[in-house]
């Protein structure tokens, strides 16, 4: 029989066993709550930054659609890297390494703070502005956001070290929650609220505690961690026995992954060309993409193909039919189109990509290839696209791209016989894809009508031969997008007329046929379009004109005669007229012209109270500022009135109907002057309009479109 003291050691050994495996249980829980705030705070944080940065830029690039694509390209290479690093470290380091390797990238990221790019990066005009933009967010914001993209796979690698046999996949879940609630908040809470030097603060701050968290998580890793040669471990030799993908799984991965992210982008570009480059158009088809990933790695329940493919074929041809029906679609028919059509094929990508996430053993090399289809993608339309094609048929090319995968997809579970020896199947795939790539390179050249098209960083420019509706006159005009720049007659006798949004009778017409005929007059005007407005140069005249896009001064100075007829001295300055404006000392102009503002794609910094600054600045004490504002998506008086009532500035707004006879365009103009009596009796009375609505005030840190939206 056991003695008392042989029954009380076991009785304490019992106990010390138990609290052991309380006090195990207890440090994984809190290892796995540690895991989950890292992850969930570094998604948030890299998901914050990139509208972040790319507001800060976007004044500095011209404020076009491409800045957006040219950043999310960087990004996603950005995140190929730190997903590269994390696979590699977790394969040929052991624990102990890869926590010190971590901790040194973690100290060397938060050094690189604050986030926020200098001055020094403005662009001067005659750089590559994509090579600048993928320059300076490599430095400014490079290496924080590398070591927050490796957070995402490299956790979950860690995690499946210190719980072995529980799935990881839940993390990169929690990931994507943490990127989507960034995402929605910074256009609805933090742009609102905070100006963009406080935004870099906070980041910086929430960086920092990332940082020290990060730190903690790789020393509990280290003590914790089960080494995966352990021989009795049944679940790490099930992970040895698992079987690795096939070439073909890679593949597969790769494809589905650079499909949904050139859906992305170029659904993208689509919206902002027709509507407006702001933040929440960037951001909402970002939070659509995450959610897909959320849906479906959350759980196979909410992806069917039963009810996403029928739903995405119908969006797919109604997207089609809405690129074809002009910009004239109202706003919210748009985005709810182009937006879901791109939600249903993101969600079929990543509702195939999670069916066939492989053992977690694998987990990395799942990552780094799905995050290279990504790079691909954004490569593809941020580079490839605009040296390829002269319109934005990336968009097509994607849903092209997606119809093969799925016809593959369903091919290859359906036992069809491929026709064909099994190595053609991907050079037969590559040759469907070229043979798209060759027609879509095509279209736009060729269209009715067209002189010239040429596509670069701004945008899509055509010149086209048209005929009056009314008159029958022939006619030719600039169009940026879908958006008309400028329209000359070709007839020789009527060819000097100033047409469009500069005819005799519209607001800028007045101001120009105001002066005396013997007063010499310096006119500034920024955004040259066709060059109409140099009609009105006499010889004594000096017009300078500031124009960030220089297709738009070859076919200003080649496919029209404007600026050929004017007798007046012009000078052409190449760059951003905010910039340009900055570095010049004092011009005096009598009339400024701002024309910036027809299209769609908004240069938000040139209408801020920093901007009325500058051009207060180059404006003798009776000159007078006149503002194009005819857009069919915003109606930017508010912002022309809460500017000039802060300022102190008299204002008068002037809308012109249509006139078939002179082709002129309807258009709305903003004068600003600083003595009332400059702009009195300068308007026609019944040319004036009152209808203004409540005063907006901009400033370079805070701004948005969504205030103005009609």
């Amino acid at each position: 029989m056991p003695t008392t003291a042989t029954a009380s050691r076991d009785r304490t050994w019992e106990l010390r066993t138990r609290e052991a495996k309380l006090n195990s249980t207890k440090s994984s829980r809190r290892l796995a709550f540690l895991y989950a705030t890292v992850v969930f705070l570094s998604a948030f944080l890299l998901f914050q930054v990139q509208p972040l940065i790319a507001k800060c830029i976007l004044p500095w690039f011209g404020g076009t659609p491409a800045v957006w694509t040219t950043c999310m390209l960087v990004f996603q290479f950005l995140l190929f890297g730190g997903y590269a690093y994390a696979h590699f470290s977790s394969t040929l380091l052991p624990p102990r390494g890869q926590a010190w390797l971590h901790a040194g990238l973690l100290v060397a990221a938060l050094i690189t703070l604050p986030i926020a790019p200098h001055d020094s990066w403005k662009p001067s005009g005659h750089e590559s502005p994509a090579l600048r933009i993928v320059l300076l967010l490599s430095i400014s914001i490079g290496l924080p956001y590398f070591v927050l993209s490796a957070t995402s796979p490299l956790f979950p690698r860690w995690f499946s070290r210190t719980h072995v046999g529980e799935t990881p996949y839940r993390l990169y879940a929690l990931s994507n929650v943490g990127s989507l609630l960034a995402l929605l908040s910074y256009p609805f809470a933090v742009e609102p609220l905070l100006a963009t030097n406080a935004q870099s603060a906070v980041w910086s701050v929430l960086f920092a505690l990332f940082v020290v968290l990060c730190g903690a998580t790789g020393w509990w890793m280290v003590r914790h961690s089960v080494a995966e040669h352990a021989s009795d471990n049944p679940s790490i030799q099930r992970a040895s026995a698992s079987v690795p993908p096939a070439w073909s799984d890679f593949g597969l991965w790769f494809g589905l992954s650079m499909t949904a992210s050139t859906l992305l982008l170029a659904t993208t570009n689509q919206v902002c060309l027709d509507v407006a480059v702001v933040p929440f158009l960037w951001v909402l088809p970002l939070a659509l993409y995450l959610l897909t990933f959320i849906l479906c790695f959350d759980s196979d329940r909410w992806y069917s193909r039963r009810v996403y493919l029928p739903a995405t074929a119908v969006l797919i041809v109604a997207s089609v039919a809405l690129i074809n029906s002009g910009a004239w679609a109202p706003i919210v028919l748009q985005i709810a189109v182009f937006f879901g059509m791109m939600f249903g094929c993101c969600m079929v990508c990543h509702g195939e990509l999670a069916a066939q996430k492989p053992h977690p053993r694998f987990l990395t090399a799942y990552f780094l290839t799905m995050s290279a289809g990504g790079a691909a993608g954004g490569l593809f339309v941020g580079v490839l696209a605009p040296l390829l094609f002269v319109s934005y048929n990336e968009l097509y090319f994607g849903i092209f791209s997606f119809i093969i995968l799925v016809w593959l997809i369903r091919l290859v579970e359906d036992g069809a016989r491929w026709p064909l020896p099994r190595w053609c199947a991907v050079p037969a795939v590559l040759a469907l894809l070229v043979t798209l790539i060759g027609f879509l390179t095509q279209i736009g050249r060729h269209a009715p009508g067209a002189v010239a098209v040429a596509r670069n960083f701004y945008g899509v420019l055509k010149v086209e031969e048209v005929q009056s509706t009314q008159t029958g006159e022939p006619m030719r005009q600039l169009c940026h997008g879908r958006i008309t720049h400028g329209t000359q007659f070709i007839a020789p006798e009527k060819r000097h007329t100033p047409t469009a949004y500069y005819a005799k009778g519209t607001g800028v017409g007045q101001v120009m046929r105001h002066f005396k005929s013997s007063q010499p007059r310096r006119i500034g005007i920024v955004g040259l379009g066709i060059g109409t407005l140099a009609a009105y140069g006499r010889t004594f005249d000096s017009f300078r004109m500031y124009e960030i896009n220089p297709k738009v001064i070859e076919f200003a100075e080649q496919r029209f005669s404007f600026l050929e007829d004017c007798p007046a001295e012009q000078i052409v300055i190449t760059g951003d007229a905010r910039l340009s404006l900055e570095f010049e000392p004092p011009q005096e102009f009598d009339v400024l012209v701002l024309d910036a503002f027809s299209g769609d794609a908004i240069p938000v910094h040139l209408l801020t109270q920093e901007a009325l600054d500058v051009y207060l600045s180059h404006l003798n004490s009776d000159g007078i500022l006149a503002c194009h504002i005819t857009n069919l998506h915003f109606n930017l008086k508010p912002v022309l009135a809460g500017l000039a009532k802060r300022a102190g500035l008299a204002v008068q707004f002037c809308h012109t109907p249509p006139d078939e006879q002179t082709a002129a365009l309807a258009a709305t103009w903003a004068l600003l002057a600083r003595q009332p009596s400059s702009l009195a009796d300068l308007l026609n009375t019944n040319s004036r309009s009152t209808n203004i609505g409540k005063p907006v005030f901009w400033t370079d840190g805070r701004s948005n479109l969504l205030e103005v939206l009609w």
